[in-house]
């Protein structure tokens, strides 16, 4: 099924966005997955199996080197945002 998750981290430290910048860079790792990310949060679309895989290698990355952190999500199954390349 396809699904578009929209993502925000909160890391809980004074260089958040050393910490944020490194979860986006995480979550675009995975190339099954599409982002586009603006100054509130990241949208991840893609097949659900590949949104949460992104997500979980983002997240165990970033408290692997960045500790303690928030992550918000909301989730809109069956839903594919138009954000590649063209859109």
């Amino acid at each position: 099924m396809k699904l578009t998750a929209e993502l925000s981290v909160y890391p809980l430290r004074e260089d958040y966005k050393v910490a944020v910048l490194s979860f986006i860079d995480e979550l675009l790792k995975e190339q099954q997955v599409v982002a586009v990310t603006n100054s509130m949060s990241t949208q991840v679309s893609g097949e659900d199996e590949a949104v949460f895989k992104a997500i979980q290698a983002a997240l165990k990355a970033s408290y692997e080197r960045f500790g303690r952190q928030v992550l918000v999500a909301k989730f809109i199954p069956e839903h594919f945002a138009d954000i590649g390349p063209e859109g």
